[in-house]
């Protein structure tokens, strides 16, 4: 009996087919896992803190000053620039002062004939008094002299006087360090004309510093001088801590806000101008807030959310509505509860409703 060609293939037919299906299969759950995200989680957990609040401030010199003259007149000599240290004392800029050189000649020559009327003014009140007493002199007489004497001392008192207004006006032609530091800023230069109540130069002292801040209504309040305050310098990240010196108690001439002034603790590498944040605390209250990382943030127009791991190892976008920020963290208000996971990292694209699998 003779067997058909169809017979004989029927067998490996049947076995190539079993290894077809059985490679699809491996394909199949190997691309599935391929699909599975591998994520890192951070376990939400609430933290008790006692952070009242955190406002923004700006950092500067405790000690600066924007130095100006009373006279108007020719810049002679800008003997600094930007950046110099000075002491206390050092000539900074001279201005031309002529004019009160002229005037001071012209009061002392005042001074002198003052005080030579005055002088035989008080010797002919002297004589004129003795006598008045041995009824030589009548009482008309020594009443006009007494008058001479008081006039020739009013006089060189006046003199005087304005001996002292021009020697205080020529202290502003020859313009000093207040104090010692360094110079900041340099608004005028050689033959420019200096004009009263204008500043000149600015200068500080860089050994303390201080950071100035504005806070509202509900939070002046909760504020007192000498509270311990935690800054935080946003260009380094830079943690200092801060103590309470000033507290305006009037917010009239500021919109509304009232000025406080935080005084640093050994500041390194911090210079006026920074931005700083001031994260205001109250050691006898803590409330438990929930704190995630601001890295697992994710942002969409004006909306934040998160992805958290669902029951069914699925990825979750959950969207939040945040409170403070303290350092790295923020505090979420509603959105998240506690003791959820929520995704740090995952080494593919996530996206809502992607399968995920936990490190």
């Amino acid at each position: 009996m003779k067997l058909s060609i169809a017979s004989y293939l029927k067998p490996f037919i049947l076995i190539l087919t079993f290894a077809l299906l059985f490679s699809c299969g491996d394909k199949a759950t190997k691309a599935e896992e391929n699909s599975i995200l591998k994520v890192s989680v951070y376990q939400v957990e609430k933290t008790a803190t006692n952070t009242l609040f955190e406002v923004s401030g700006t950092v500067e010199a405790e000690k600066n000053a924007n130095i100006s003259t009373r006279l108007m007149g020719e810049v002679l000599k800008v003997s600094v620039k930007i950046g110099d240290k000075v002491r206390q004392g050092d000539l900074l800029l001279s201005i031309n002062s002529a004019d009160l050189k002229a005037k001071k000649a012209q009061v002392k020559a005042q001074i002198s004939q003052a005080n030579s009327a005055f002088i035989n003014a008080k010797k002919d009140y002297e004589r004129f008094t003795q006598l008045f007493k041995e009824k030589s002199a009548t009482q008309k007489e020594l009443d006009n002299i007494t008058t001479n004497f008081e006039q020739a001392k009013a006089g060189l008192e006046a003199a005087k006087q304005m001996q002292n207004e021009v020697g205080a006006n020529l202290a502003y032609a020859d313009i000093k360090a207040p104090f010692d530091g360094i110079i900041t800023g340099k608004f005028i230069n050689n033959g420019d004309l200096a004009n009263p109540g204008i500043p000149l130069l600015s200068m500080e002292n860089n050994s303390n510093y201080l950071v100035k801040t504005y806070v509202n209504e509900n939070q002046i309040g909760q504020i007192k001088n000498g509270d311990k305050v935690h800054v935080v310098i946003k260009s380094s990240n830079q943690q200092l801590m801060g103590i309470v010196s000033e507290i305006s108690i009037s917010s009239k001439d500021s919109g509304g806000l009232y000025l406080v002034k935080i005084k640093l603790s050994k500041p390194e590498k911090v210079f006026s101008g920074m931005f700083a944040s001031i994260i205001f605390s109250n050691s006898e209250t803590k409330n438990a807030s929930l704190f995630i990382p601001k890295s697992t943030l994710i942002y969409q127009g004006q909306l934040t959310g998160i992805y958290t791991v669902s029951m069914q190892n699925t990825a979750i976008l959950r969207w939040l509505r945040l409170g403070k920020i303290e350092g790295n963290q923020v505090e979420v208000l509603s959105g998240l509860t506690a003791d959820e996971k929520i995704i740090t990292q995952a080494d593919g694209v996530l996206f809502n409703g992607a399968s995920v699998k936990i490190n």
